[in-house]
């Protein structure tokens, strides 16, 4: 179809696949409308003009598995100052679809079967087993539009009622007494512009009224408790046939020991890694000691060295008595394999400390414990309150432009 201009004298061409009531001038904005001889006869002009449109008329995309052409452009406006953005595209099977752009955010839309009337103070709409929220009623008004079209521009106010279920959207349109409705879903910026790749997208801002969450609260729940399930499930198989086995208890003597080490008989530890842990005392005075352990694999060689230093001070200053410091120590050498093993021990005291006289070490394998288990289950409770936390943001900034928010 051509149609000229006699405002600008430019000539615009288009096949498009249905009957054209009011063609816009894509250059000067000029409106016409067919006559009924047929003839596309000036009407009026749109003065809110905006040149620069992401899509032109006449652009070609690919989406949803077709080729779609842009046929019109509309520039739609709410009191006081919000606008968007619509584009009608028709594929080769005559097929409508709609996108909708509002701060950077895309909307794919398709016409919906006819649904009954809204009834007034509706606020909930159940499609497909989906609950929809009204997000808001408004009066909207045409300030500008571009291209071929197969309805009546009017300058009468087109009443809206958007219902949402981000990502989607049930929104119906009521334009010269005919009510329609859409449903819609939230499209990323990345999909459009595969489809329109010679097209700049403009930059986004704010959170989309069906801007998807890049957390699904629920489903998150479940994979954690899942995850924390299994976790404890495999701690329990791992562990359930391993004993606690004392591989070494004794008084060490640090007349014969001191500075000396000492080698412990050979020990076998049979089944999963588990933390070897070390107890260590000795009645230091105002002093210190310390003891250095080797764990060596005799089947390998590999060694494990470990140091723990135990040191005592007490006294008193301006009347008041003070403690530093302990008599005992613990520690552990963590993921010791099974294998035959055994331990060289060397402890040490303070030269000047005449009063300590011995050491108590004790070796335990496989003592229970369950701490990593809990940090794990612990880290993803917290993680999953902070995604709730961002989450509730996220609907706060969403719902914070309409007038049917609960977040207020």
């Amino acid at each position: 179809m051509k149609i000229p201009c006699y405002d600008c004298n430019t000539e615009t061409e288009l096949e498009v696949g249905f009957e054209v009531v009011n063609f816009v001038c894509p250059k000067c904005h000029s409106v016409y409308a067919r006559d009924d001889e047929g003839q596309f006869r000036r009407k009026n002009k749109y003065t809110n003009v905006l040149q620069d449109y992401p899509l032109q008329v006449g652009d070609i995309g690919f989406l949803n598995g077709s080729e779609y052409k842009v046929t019109g452009i509309l520039k739609k406006k709410v009191h006081p100052d919000y606008t968007w953005n619509e584009f009608i595209l028709q594929n080769e099977a005559k097929e409508f679809l709609y996108l909708s752009l509002s701060n950077g955010h895309w909307m794919m839309l398709t016409e919906m079967e006819k649904i009954d009337p809204l009834k007034k103070g509706v606020k909930v709409l159940n499609h497909n087993d989906e609950r929809y929220e009204l997000y808001e009623h408004s009066d909207a008004q045409v300030i500008d539009a571009q291209g071929f079209f197969d309805f009546e521009l009017r300058s009468r106010l087109i009443h809206l009622a958007e219902f949402i279920n981000p990502p989607y959207i049930i929104s119906v349109e009521k334009m010269n007494n005919i009510e329609t409705a859409f449903h819609g879903e939230y499209v990323r910026k990345s999909v459009i512009k595969k489809a329109f790749p010679k097209r700049t997208m403009p930059y986004q801002s704010g959170v989309g009224m069906i801007e998807p969450s890049r957390f699904d609260l629920r489903n998150t729940a479940i994979i954690f408790c899942c995850f924390a399930l299994l976790i404890l499930t495999a701690n329990w198989y791992i562990y359930k046939d391993q004993v606690e086995q004392n591989v070494f208890n004794s008084a060490i003597k640090f007349n014969e020991f001191n500075n000396k080490e000492m080698t412990t008989p050979s020990f076998v530890l049979n089944g999963a890694s588990a933390p070897m842990t070390i107890k260590v005392s000795t009645a230091v005075l105002n002093s210190w000691a310390n003891l250095n352990i080797a764990l060596v694999n005799e089947d390998n060689g590999d060694e494990i060295y470990a140091n723990k230093d135990i040191e005592y001070y007490y006294g008193t200053s301006d009347g008041e008595s003070w403690t530093e410091g302990s008599q005992s120590e613990k520690f552990n050498i963590c993921g010791v394999k099974a294998g035959k093993y055994h331990l060289s021990i060397t402890p040490m005291k303070a030269p000047e400390d005449l009063s300590t006289s011995t050491m108590n070490v004790s070796v335990v394998w496989n003592q229970p414990s369950n701490r990593n288990v809990w940090l794990v289950i612990i880290g993803m409770v917290v993680i999953y309150f902070i995604i709730r936390y961002f989450r509730n943001q996220l609907e706060r900034n969403r719902w914070a432009d309409s007038s049917y928010s609960t977040y207020d």
